[in-house]
């Protein structure tokens, strides 16, 4: 018989406790998204984006996990690793970024 865990920790508060992380170590284009449950290890996996209000999303540069019985993060990609994918994505996309806003 599998016993089922239920998580005590909701997607919003999982998405929540990742941009609080996100925010006290990153630049302001780069958020939490919605996070998927990973119920085997008991975690919500957080993916971190890079944003422009004007474009939307570009991409994903990693991700934060956070347990699911309470808002504590257990791991995250690297720092450096994100902020170095979101320089390349933004390089990638950078005539959309300086282009004038209409």
């Amino acid at each position: 018989m599998v016993t089922a865990i239920v998580p005590t920790v909701t997607a919003m508060e999982a998405q929540a406790e990742a941009s609080l992380f996100l925010s006290d170590r990153l630049p302001d284009r780069i958020s939490a998204s919605a996070p998927s449950l990973d119920e085997e290890a008991h975690v919500w996996r957080v993916p971190v984006i890079l944003a422009y209000p004007h474009l939307g999303v570009l991409g994903q540069i990693g991700e934060v996990v956070v347990s699911a019985s309470n808002t504590e993060v257990i791991s995250s990609t690297e720092i450096e690793e994100m902020l170095t994918a979101a320089q390349l994505l933004a390089e990638q996309h950078r005539d959309a970024i300086e282009a004038p806003l209409p």
